[in-house]
């Protein structure tokens, strides 16, 4: 398998004759976040964590989309945490696009390298360190872990994005394929984090509209994506925050393939009052 490209953020601040004409926006709907944006004035330190700090793409917003938080952090050589996650509610999903970082599960050490994906189911003991001698990059998707009487919550796993085979769909011929880390018919799992692929030229070719929220990071190439009534175009390092039922397509439109991280929940039933 041809080797991926992750794009990860490298903060700085932009020169003063920089003009502020952007890509940035935030409706009812949906946001844009472009790459752009992602300065070091914008980052946040966290409880716990040395030698780190975090990008915040998502957070919980009443009336947007209230499912989860999505953050990049970037590690310093040395840096990590034994103690990352303070809510003993959250599961999470961590997904490496730059450098390593060594994730010690239940006591269980794990050399995650560029494309390294693991799922934490909440309440799991875990501890992230950066023992490379060179800065890492991580998405960090969170999620208060939805328990169903009856099914028991799924176990912690590591693996890599290259070590998963996509899976085409229906009638693309492959020019549309989903890269799916945990089986779909598992109902165990109440968030779905994949992968999407789509080749030059390949299309989403209908708008969805669906009660799931997502967080979509542009790890490579160049698409068009159709936001409710507006196409916006993005590009490697973006990310798109959707609210339920936001209208959405795309197509890729770069010379190689238009990659992105996609979150979504899934397999609960829809609460029957607020709060």
């Amino acid at each position: 398998m041809s080797k991926k490209s992750y794009y990860a953020p490298q903060g700085g601040l932009p020169a003063q004759s920089q003009i502020l004409t952007d890509r940035a926006m935030f409706t009812d709907s949906y946001a844009v976040i472009p790459k752009g944006t992602f300065s070091d004035i914008v980052t946040s330190f966290l409880p716990f964590w040395e030698g780190a700090r975090f990008w915040v793409l998502a957070r919980p917003l009443s009336g947007f989309a209230e499912t989860f938080s999505q953050y990049i952090g970037e590690v310093q050589p040395g840096g990590g945490s034994d103690r990352p996650e303070a809510d003993p509610r959250a599961e999470a999903v961590l997904f490496v696009v730059e450098g390593q970082l060594t994730l010690d599960l239940d006591g269980s050490p794990h050399l995650m390298e560029e494309g390294g994906y693991a799922y934490l189911p909440p309440g799991v003991r875990w501890s992230m360190h950066n023992t490379a001698n060179r800065p890492a990059r991580f998405h960090w998707i969170r999620k208060a872990y939805q328990a169903v009487v009856g099914l028991d919550s799924p176990e912690a796993f590591v693996t890599n994005e290259k070590d998963i085979v996509p899976s085409p769909m229906p009638e693309t011929d492959g020019a549309w394929a989903t890269t799916r880390f945990v089986d779909l018919s598992d109902l165990r799992h109440d968030m779905h984090v994949t992968i999407v692929t789509l080749q030059p030229g390949a299309v989403i070719p209908f708008t969805e509209t669906h009660v799931m929220e997502h967080g979509l990071y542009v790890l490579e190439g160049k698409g068009v994506y159709r936001l409710n009534q507006e196409w916006v175009e993005v590009e490697a390092g973006d990310f798109m925050w959707l609210r339920a039922f936001c209208p959405q397509g795309c197509y890729a439109g770069g010379p190689g393939p238009f990659r992105y991280l996609l979150y979504k929940d899934v397999n609960r039933h829809m609460p029957l009052t607020l709060g």
